[in-house]
């Protein structure tokens, strides 16, 4: 995920945005062409990328209902995570690890699923 810095400024702000790809290699020359993106790789099933104005990743997977997942920053994630359930949203994925943090996904009632992460 984009780096923090660990400080309240990026609480709660859109920090990430991530897309599927059926096929790394063709993402990753379509965007660094088109755009000049660029780009690291976490393995097979996972791309991040730079450049972008907002940093992002894609996922190995087939197309992704209601299109791209934002994803927030919270300096609290279990407080967060709290919030969004007292607020009346539905966590829709559990907090789960990866390399450089953790993140729960979240439905927020009308429409929308959303991520927030943190270290």
């Amino acid at each position: 995920m984009s780096e923090s810095k660990n400080n309240s400024v990026n609480n709660h702000k859109i920090n990430y945005i991530e897309f599927v790809s059926t096929d790394m290699g063709r993402t990753k020359k379509f965007y660094s062409t088109v755009f000049g993106w660029g780009f690291e790789d976490w393995g097979p099933e996972y791309v991040s990328f730079s450049g972008a104005g907002v940093d992002g990743g894609f996922r190995a997977g087939e197309g992704q209902e209601g299109g791209p997942l934002v994803i927030l920053y919270a300096t609290d994630l279990a407080a967060t995570e709290q919030a969004v359930i007292a607020a009346g949203g539905r966590i829709t994925v559990p907090t789960f690890e990866f390399p450089g943090g953790r993140r729960f996904h979240f439905a927020d009632g009308v429409g929308n699923v959303l991520a927030v992460w943190s270290e």
